[in-house]
């Protein structure tokens, strides 16, 4: 399982402990990912995602799974979450 974020595409990422005296040594900065399971109105289900704290706390502020999925961009989610997003998408189509 990849260390990145399901929703918002958030991996990996490589810097620099600096010391006192400027010595520079290479380190790995890891995203805060949480599984977590998220329910969707329009389809009256809930999914397991593996998902950032920072991302949980955008799904909320949007006001929902649906809300989120409407503005994300396709590049960003993974199969998974752009399986989840086309279904919401084609229920509220016909709604």
């Amino acid at each position: 399982m990849s260390r990145r974020c399901e929703l918002t595409g958030k991996g990996v990422m490589s810097g620099n402990n600096v010391s006192h005296a400027k010595n520079r040594t290479r380190r790995v900065f890891r995203p805060n990912l949480i599984d977590v399971t998220i329910a969707s109105e329009t389809l009256d289900r809930s999914f397991k995602f593996r998902v950032a704290a920072s991302a949980l706390r955008t799904v909320d502020h949007r006001g929902g799974l649906d809300a989120f999925m409407a503005k994300a961009k396709d590049s960003e989610l993974s199969v998974s979450a752009l399986k989840v997003k086309k279904d919401i998408a084609k229920a509220q189509a016909e709604a």
